[in-house]
């Protein structure tokens, strides 16, 4: 096993690949900059009809003398040493799991040695098994290799931010009314050391990009770009209206209110700013992968 538990970057038990009826934990963990797609290690062995539960059934089974031989060098070594990672959102105890394309090795040696009528009949269930798994791995791949030939990947894509677009940004402009509750401001000052002065509406100009940052950027995918797209800066560098004026009323606007009560209630809790930025992080993520903002110091 590797001596450091790696850094998942995307994934969560609430997303799990499905395969049928099948439901499979995955995750994108990152060894030395690189991205590794993998499977945990109890969804893998759920998968085969091993059962889920710790330990090393699936080593077990495949170390049989009947499937041994179909094992090919690369597969065990992979198979002896499971990643350890930490999930997104977790800490505690590391979490095993495998490279995902072992799940397509691990099925072609368990139907090679079906094919040679080496297994014993309980074992055959564990080869449907990995007869139902191959079967759609080929679908998807074809399916993925005709997506990725003909562009619709990206269109796929676009078209997902979309309906997310539609559900949160109106047509039309909403009326001004106050949105922001004055907690967020005050809070946001304390945890920053300004001096926060009651009905000001005199603010560090940096808080339009703290807003950005700390709201916009976690509502949803593109919504930020979009509202920016929507209410361009006027020669003067201002804005004519205000981001949460293009909010939808069914949509848009409840999930602002939802965010800024959780965000606010992670301020109260913190004592020191980056301690609520690292919490921030944590509990309420960006929805796309970005830097984040280096903010400055406060002015004296």
């Amino acid at each position: 096993m590797s001596k450091k538990p790696l850094r998942a970057i995307c994934g969560s038990p609430d997303q799990p690949l499905k395969i049928g009826d099948i439901e499979i934990p995955c995750y994108v963990i990152e060894e030395n900059a690189k991205p590794i797609r993998v499977l945990s290690g109890r969804g893998v062995q759920g998968a085969l009809a091993l059962g889920q539960s710790h330990g090393t059934k699936l080593q077990r089974f495949l170390a049989k003398k009947e499937i041994k031989p179909y094992i090919n060098n690369e597969l065990a070594m992979a198979l002896d040493k499971p990643l350890r990672f930490i999930r997104p959102g977790r800490g505690g105890k590391p979490a095993l799991a495998y490279e995902a394309t072992l799940l397509v090795d691990i099925c072609d040696a368990v139907l090679e040695a079906r094919e040679n009528e080496k297994l014993s009949p309980k074992d055959l269930i564990i080869a449907k098994q990995c007869e139902i798994l191959a079967r759609s791995f080929a679908k998807v791949g074809i399916i993925a290799l005709v997506d990725e030939a003909t562009g619709f990947q990206a269109l796929r894509s676009r078209r997902a931010l979309e309906e997310i677009l539609e559900q949160f940004i109106a047509v039309d402009l909403r009326k001004w009314a106050k949105t922001f509750p004055n907690e967020f401001y005050q809070e946001m000052f304390r945890l920053r050391g300004w001096q926060y002065i009651p009905f000001s509406v005199k603010r560090p100009g940096v808080v339009g990009r703290y807003t950005n940052d700390l709201v916009y950027e976690r509502l949803a995918p593109g919504v930020l770009e979009e509202l920016r797209r929507k209410t361009p800066k006027t020669p003067s560098g201002h804005r004519k209206h205000r981001f949460f004026q293009w909010l939808t009323e069914d949509v848009g606007h409840p999930r602002l209110r939802e965010h800024l009560t959780a965000v606010i209630a992670l301020m109260k809790a913190s004592t020191k700013w980056d301690q609520f930025y690292r919490m921030l992080q944590r509990a309420l993520p960006k929805h796309l992968e970005q830097i984040p903002l280096d903010f400055p110091e406060p002015e004296d």
